[in-house]
């Protein structure tokens, strides 16, 4: 497929973020992913992995530069279009960011409900997803009561439940152990082949190595040259949590 019939979901041309009062976090950063595409994005603490993402997930604008997003330009795009942007990303955040007055279903299930899934699909679907990452027996607990993977999965869960064209997540396996990160990862991997571009956020290089992927790399705020893409290790994809195999299906949405 050619660049013509591969729109780009997202678009960096020259864009600088600076807080107020403060040096700026980002600089001169240029790239593009094109739709269905799978990136890993990494860099040491303080590279600036955190801020690309808060400008891709719409919680800052670039104090230079410019961002588009599904063809839109974020500088100039009112405040009032952004939540039907922002509905169309999913994002997993380092710190989980669940809501603590709703338990892990209810968490799960916020993004269907807020567009408007009928009751039975959102039942349907939540439960078949905190199934497979075998969540299943704490759907009814609140984030507070579950273990710090625990609550990783369903910040994981709640992020792609509803199919987004643009999947972020940002360190989504540094609270899981490898068997978790290798279900994760899959589960990443099945939902960019039904056409979801996703961008990892990750400290892990051997997480990197295992996955025939590209990298964008982060240093002092910029983006520097990339390494070269490193052939895939042998991947098996791990059973279900109960131990029976897994068969690949949808992502449900």
């Amino acid at each position: 497929m050619d660049r013509a019939e591969t729109p780009r979901v997202v678009a960096f041309d020259g864009v600088g973020l600076g807080y107020p009062g403060g040096t700026e976090v980002l600089h001169d950063v240029t790239f593009s992913l094109d739709s269905g595409s799978f990136h890993f994005l990494t860099g040491p603490s303080g590279a600036g992995k955190t801020s690309l993402l808060r400008l891709m997930y719409l919680a800052v604008r670039p104090t230079r530069g410019t961002l588009t997003l599904f063809g839109q330009d974020i500088t100039r795009t009112s405040r009032r279009r952004l939540p039907d942007l922002r509905r169309r990303i999913g994002v997993v955040f380092q710190d989980f960011r669940l809501i603590r007055h709703l338990s892990a279903f209810d968490n799960v299930a916020l993004p269907l409900r807020i567009a408007g899934a009928p009751d039975a699909d959102v039942r349907r679907n939540v439960c078949e997803l905190l199934q497979w990452v075998g969540l299943e027996a704490q759907s009814g607990m609140a984030p507070a009561t579950l273990s710090g993977g625990q609550q990783q999965l369903v910040a994981v869960a709640r992020a792609v439940i509803a199919r987004p064209r643009l999947l972020l997540a940002d360190e989504p396996t540094g609270n899981v152990d490898e068997r978790v990160a290798r279900r994760l990862m899959y589960l990443f991997e099945e939902l960019n082949r039904l056409g979801t571009t996703v961008l990892v956020a990750t400290h892990d290089e051997g997480l990197v190595r295992r996955y025939r992927h590209p990298r964008l790399a982060l240093k002092d705020g910029a983006l520097a040259a990339l390494p070269a893409v490193r052939t895939a290790e042998t991947v098996t994809v791990p059973p279900r949590a109960d131990g029976t195999p897994l068969r690949p299906q949808p992502v449900p949405g």
